[in-house]
């Protein structure tokens, strides 16, 4: 089992990163609230890490914070949820708001992020109620100042890049790109855009 990763950032497109180890490159999905905290590629990264082992591939998850792990592992045991839909959770609400809305059982706030209709909504709050309880579940990590560095591999459009990442997290391609026009992206990187898509989503 690789429980964490200490290297370089080679390359990061979300939801996606390549994180350099001694030569060999490991690829990662990562949710959004551990994406906004990298650092630029070719700086030094460590993550937590969960390995899912399917039929048809071995995926790597990383996150920034052990409590990011915890509650994503901890959403794998609910019925319903999958790791896509996990790491929809984690990329649309911080822990804390989630705990918040499993707690005071709010469905709205829930059934907004992609992948979640009411059933698994109020499975969530059923199966998560208590568990969240005996977690040690800390504030989600705040975006920290990038190093100035040559990024590596070039960047796609940074709005084409924001619908791809959303897709990625489980919304329709249709919903990701009227998402992304409802942003004023001019100027803005995809992770800004993708940050302010999924802040207008949770607050419809």
């Amino acid at each position: 089992m690789i429980g964490r990763l200490r290297g370089e950032i080679v390359y990061k497109q979300p939801p996606c990163l390549m994180v350099d180890v001694n030569g060999v490159g490991y690829e990662l999905d990562v949710p959004m609230s551990t994406f906004y905290g990298l650092p630029e590629p070719g700086q030094p990264v460590t993550l937590f890490t969960h390995l899912a082992i399917r039929d048809d591939a071995h995926v790597l998850y990383g996150f920034a914070r052990e409590s990011e792990r915890t509650l994503f592992r901890a959403l794998l045991k609910v019925s319903g949820v999958g790791a896509k839909v996990a790491l929809a959770i984690l990329s649309g609400m911080s822990a804390d708001e989630f705990t918040r809305a499993v707690q005071a059982e709010d469905i709205a706030a829930l059934v907004r992020l992609p992948g979640i209709g009411k059933k698994t909504a109020e499975r969530l709050i059923i199966e998560m109620r208590d568990r969240l309880d005996r977690l040690d579940i800390v504030a989600p990590i705040s975006s920290t100042g990038v190093s100035s560095s040559q990024v590596i591999a070039a960047t796609a459009d940074p709005a084409s890049e924001a619908a791809d990442a959303l897709v990625a997290l489980g919304y329709k391609p249709q919903e990701a790109g009227r998402m992304v026009r409802g942003i004023k992206a001019e100027g803005l990187s995809s992770e800004a855009i993708i940050r302010a898509a999924l802040k207008a989503a949770a607050s419809q």
